[in-house]
């Protein structure tokens, strides 16, 4: 394993890897570059479906042209709309997977960034829209000049979650500095 297989994206990657399969339907909550978004496309495949989100044009725009390069199929929508409208373009426990990446579009303007109202909006409707085993992966960025109230609301929230119902996994890299990434995974039970 390389050292690069221990960022926070390839922990989810290898957890979303296990959980989704062929056939699948995922959200992208995040859309950002598009990294997710490819991922989950390929391995939902063809006849699976992704829905992806971002309130940026420029995410939209790198995405597609990602994903024309990359797939040799459509499988994908590319929605320019907030993740807390979701439940407006999917129906309750349709969703086999669903993905956050909290904070900024990497090399984007900082200033527009993921805010904790609509990120607990958009996680309660995930909580809706996903189906029973299905799981949600959350990874929350908060250094910098980004997100620290987002943290301690997604974390809170997180640890609100009836343990009947979910499933809920936080990690930390312990021991480095300067607010390192937090991965949450979410399982309905």
């Amino acid at each position: 394993m390389n050292r690069k297989d221990y960022q926070i994206t390839a922990w989810c990657r290898r957890l979303m890897g296990e959980h989704v399969q062929k056939g699948a339907f995922c959200i992208d909550a995040t859309m950002g570059n598009g990294n997710d978004t490819e991922y989950l496309c390929t391995l939902a495949g063809e006849e699976g479906c992704v829905l992806a989100f971002d309130i940026q044009q420029k995410a939209l725009e790198h995405t597609r042209n990602r994903l024309e390069k990359s797939l040799d199929f459509c499988n994908y929508e590319l929605i320019l709309d907030s993740h807390s409208r979701m439940e407006q373009y999917a129906g309750p426990e349709s969703a086999d997977c669903i993905v956050f990446n909290l904070g900024y579009l990497p090399g984007g303007d900082h200033t527009v960034a993921t805010k904790p109202a609509a990120t607990i909006q958009a996680l309660e409707q995930s909580l809706t829209l996903l189906k029973r085993g299905g799981l949600m992966s959350v990874c929350i960025y908060s250094g910098g000049d980004s997100g620290y109230e987002e943290k301690e609301t997604v974390l809170k929230w997180l640890k609100g979650l009836d343990s009947r119902k979910y499933l809920v996994l936080v990690t930390q890299y312990y021991n480095r500095p300067n607010d390192p990434p937090i991965p949450a995974v979410v399982i309905k039970l």
